[in-house]
């Protein structure tokens, strides 16, 4: 191992909601099924003060852990350093209904099963903790489960991805930020780390070259050292690392040739939360406010959470509400203008849904995602709707289908990290309801 204790590391890792479950390879049948693994079943965090057995906390990792994280995902800022994202002052937006009984009813095939589900059993499938579509403008499904309601924020883990990848491309449209530049012209530090001869359009598309493993069943992968800059809380006495997410990306090496092939490593998306930063002279947190949360009459306040030296984690740290990232992915959808006003430039949507090189994105292995691409953060199916997603782990998402006029938000606590667990019965209900409000038309 490296110069530092391996189990303080896993707890540090947990601690980052960087975890990806050490049973990552097991089938769903070995956990608890999402009604049994409710919170509510517990009673976690519950009396004044709450029983022993029924504590859970961030210093051990117990908080993170399968099936407590159905309960701390909705709680995060009472175990992790935040910083707020403001929606400033105003009345919030409403949001028009319109609500549609027969959705739980569609049926669809998951992948490689001849067995049909239905949309309502997919939810259970998944561990959904609130799901909510909007079709041209309109709430037409909204439904939550167990410890979240509509006055909750989730965690959205690395769905916060793509928020990073909107603000940049909303930088680059309004001339604040150059795409073509070395990351160097914004970040000196990073001269001599693999970021170095990377261009901002390489990161924002995560086509760098970088000697960087976030192989969670290796002990010497790269992440536990990551995980452990980024540590909020008191390091262990033999820890001679680096302090800080950004001290950490001075650190990463080069490998392989910038342009060459997408790798999906959260670093590239750290860096960028920094060249954002200073390319605008704010944080990731007052720029999401400005640009975006403080816009479109959001309801709640977001928050991201912080490493040890209050940097907003850019790669994985944002916590929202349903409804408002369903706000958000509505003005996604309609190319930044929400409610007849141009929110964000029109430039940095289309920006997104033009997709990103299908040739690098093929090199990456992602097997199940043949002829995708990666673009600003974005995942884009390629499909012929021309659908594109945020995607983090445990199963959150933002699904928007501009040809169905149709935006899905999920957020869920499924016990096995990897978008690779769900997505068999999520990608075609997903489609399977585009098709039934098409045929609405």
């Amino acid at each position: 191992m490296k110069n530092f204790d391996l189990v303080g590391i896993k707890i540090i890792l947990i601690s980052l909601l960087f975890i990806i479950s050490i049973s990552n390879a097991q089938d769903n049948s070995e956990y608890l099924s999402a009604k049994e693994s409710e919170p509510q079943n517990f009673g976690w965090m519950q009396g004044s003060p709450p029983p022993s057995d029924r504590i859970l906390s961030a210093s051990d990792g117990s908080f993170f852990q399968f099936p407590a994280l159905r309960w701390s995902v909705m709680h995060m800022r009472e175990f992790l350093p935040t910083q707020n994202v403001s929606r400033g002052l105003g009345v919030s937006s409403q949001l028009e209904y319109a609500l549609d009984e027969n959705i739980d009813k569609l049926t669809f095939f998951p992948w490689n099963s001849q067995t049909p589900m239905t949309w309502e059993a997919s939810l259970w499938e998944n561990y959904t903790d609130g799901i909510l579509i909007m079709h041209r403008g309109k709430v037409v499904y909204e439904r939550y489960f167990g410890e979240l309601d509509e006055n909750k924020v989730h965690a959205v883990m690395s769905l916060t991805k793509s928020f990073t990848g909107t603000l940049a491309s909303i930088l680059v449209a309004e001339g604040v930020l150059d795409e073509s530049k070395l990351v160097t012209y914004y970040v000196p530090e990073l001269e001599g780390s693999a970021f170095g001869d990377a261009t901002v359009r390489q990161v924002m598309d995560m086509t760098t070259g970088l000697k960087y493993s976030e192989n969670y069943a290796d002990p010497e992968a790269d992440i536990w050292e990551y995980s452990a800059a980024g540590n909020p809380f008191p390091k262990p006495k033999d820890y001679k690392g680096p302090v800080g997410y950004y001290a950490y990306l001075t650190t990463v090496k080069k490998q392989g040739e910038h342009g060459d092939a997408f790798g999906y490593k959260t670093v590239n998306s750290d860096a960028l939360g920094w060249i954002i930063s200073r390319a605008s002279g704010k944080t990731v947190t007052q720029l999401l406010s400005e640009k975006i949360w403080s816009k479109i009459g959001m309801e709640q306040d977001a928050y991201y959470q912080l490493d040890g030296i209050g940097t907003p984690y850019a790669g994985g740290g944002l916590n929202a509400s349903l409804r408002d990232l369903a706000r958000f992915g509505e003005l996604i959808r309609n190319k930044g203008n929400w409610q007849g006003e141009q929110i964000i430039p029109v430039w940095a949507v289309e920006d997104i849904m033009k997709g990103g090189d299908k040739k690098a994105f093929e090199k990456s292995g992602n097997n199940q995602l043949k002829g995708w691409s990666y673009r600003d953060m974005w995942w884009i199916t390629e499909n012929k709707n021309g659908a594109f997603s945020g995607r983090g782990v445990h199963g959150q998402a933002i699904y928007i289908d501009p040809a169905a006029e149709m935006v899905i938000v999920r957020l869920a606590s499924h016990p096995i990290a990897g978008n690779a667990a769900n997505d068999a019965t999520s990608l075609p209900a997903y489609q399977a309801v585009a098709d039934y409000l098409m045929s609405k038309n």
